[in-house]
């Protein structure tokens, strides 16, 4: 029966479906990785996140990736805004979207510091592109294909590439409003109230902004909209104008917030539940005829079988792995882990200061260290906050130190942070040697329990 079942998905996915919808998807989704690399090149954040900086945090399951230097940071920023352009109009296809996923990802593993949930929603997003036949469906390729009486265009593709986009962005769209069922969100409206009462002095909207009931507001909508926006987009009544909520949602968000690509990627990410035909509409363009569905068997192909089994995993990981932050207890948002790759978006306003205690076990003496020795500015403000970043780079102080001496060497950290506008509170147990502290999945026993869940001291002007 579940064979039955499964070979009945199975076809239903195989089925084909007009190409239309998903090659608009595929022009946005390049444009926006090209625009996104040019931008990094044109303000020089090349340099300042990837050149300048003196150490790097790698994550723990990638600790090899590191930087090319400036001449190769800058080729990987060209070669990504090109390979973008190129997935935009179907040309070299295949290597395009390989080419632009490999740099992307490598980009990101370069320093945890640089982590952000929509740069990691594009890398599996064109991670899923590379596997779809989308380099002669109305691009370049098709078209130079056609012309050298190679093969026909295809206008068709199988109505799998159209379930995995959606699915994939109705998982962002629901874990972040999971992530947002919280006290601090829904009954203290934080962190909107912090970030809100700062904005009171913009034209027009500053005063409203600064009213008691504001954030109170924006925050039982944004988790309403993030935990239901997929389905009103899945249903086929509801889906124009939720469209058009979803383009309003992130013009907000995008002139309150410094945000940067995260709008433009949702938006592109939301046409994927349209009508595979939708572009032909808009356009009015002639609908496609028609293609029947072919029962699919299984029999005598494993490689369908294994095709299928490859991606029920990939779907299954994507659903379990943000659930994962709630397997370590306590609050997610003070110990960090799990927090990453989860989808928790703009749910929470940290902030922290860290010293590190370096003692010399061969001549007893104690010695204050500044993270500032080893970091720039937006790094200091990232790694703060974050524990097992703390960790790292004690670690990396303790090499160097004891490379230098030759003695032996223990470190502690004396870090305090405020979660939430709540008063400040230790953040690691100072009494904890940090180089024998093991980094990874386990359940972190040196960070310290969230401090008392009272109720944030930052309150809005009104």
């Amino acid at each position: 029966m579940i064979e039955r079942f499964a070979q009945r998905l199975a076809t239903q996915l195989a089925s084909e479906k007009d190409a239309a919808g998903i090659v608009a998807f595929r022009v946005l989704i390049g444009l926006v990785a090209c625009v996104s690399a040019l931008r990094f090149l044109a303000y020089g954040w090349v340099d300042q996140m990837f050149v300048q900086p003196r150490f790097f945090f790698t994550y723990w399951f990638a600790p090899f990736v590191e930087p090319l230097g400036r001449t190769g940071m800058h080729s990987v920023f060209w070669t990504m805004a090109a390979a973008g352009l190129l997935v935009a109009v179907g040309l070299f296809y295949r290597a395009a979207i390989i080419t632009l996923f490999a740099t992307i990802t490598y980009v990101q593993l370069l320093d945890v510091t640089n982590y952000l949930n929509h740069y990691y929603l594009l890398s599996l997003l064109t991670l899923l592109l590379a596997f779809m036949p989308l380099g002669r469906a109305y691009g370049l390729d098709g078209l130079i294909a056609v012309r050298r009486g190679r093969e026909a265009k295809r206008t068709t593709v199988p109505a799998l590439c159209y379930a995995l986009l959606a699915f994939q962005v109705g998982t962002v769209y629901t874990y972040a409003g999971v992530a947002k069922i919280t006290p601090d969100w829904l009954l203290h409206a934080q962190p909107l109230s912090i970030w809100l009462s700062s904005r009171a002095s913009l034209p027009l909207v500053g005063s409203l902004l600064s009213h008691r009931w504001a954030p109170y507001l924006m925050s039982w909508a944004g988790c309403l909209f993030d935990l239901t926006i997929a389905w009103w987009l899945l249903y086929r009544r509801t889906r124009v104008p939720a469209f058009l909520v979803v383009i309003g949602f992130h013009a907000v968000t995008r002139a309150l917030f410094p945000i940067g690509m995260f709008p433009f990627i949702m938006v592109a990410g939301a046409t994927s539940f349209f009508s595979p035909s939708w572009p032909r509409r808009f356009l009015r363009l002639k609908a496609l005829p028609a293609v029947p569905t072919k029962e699919l068997v299984w029999q005598g192909r494993p490689w369908l079988k294994l095709g299928s089994a490859v991606i029920a995993g990939y779907v299954v990981l994507q659903a379990l792995m943000p659930l994962r932050a709630f397997t370590y207890g306590d609050d997610v948002h003070w110990h960090e882990q799990g927090m990453r790759f989860s989808w928790r978006v703009m749910v929470r306003e940290k902030n922290a200061s860290v010293t590190y205690l370096i003692d010399d076990l061969d001549t007893g003496r104690t010695t204050e260290v500044s993270p500032r020795a080893y970091l720039d500015s937006r790094q200091l403000r990232e790694f703060a906050t974050q524990p097992d970043l703390i960790l790292q780079l004690g670690q990396h102080i303790a090499r160097e130190r004891q490379a230098r001496t030759g003695h032996s060497l223990r470190v502690r950290v004396d870090a305090i942070a405020s979660l939430n506008g709540r008063r400040t509170a230790r953040l690691i147990d100072p009494n904890v040697d940090l180089v024998q502290v093991a980094d990874g999945l386990s359940k972190a026993d040196w960070i310290l329990p969230a401090p008392d869940a009272a109720p944030p001291v930052v309150r809005v002007l009104r």
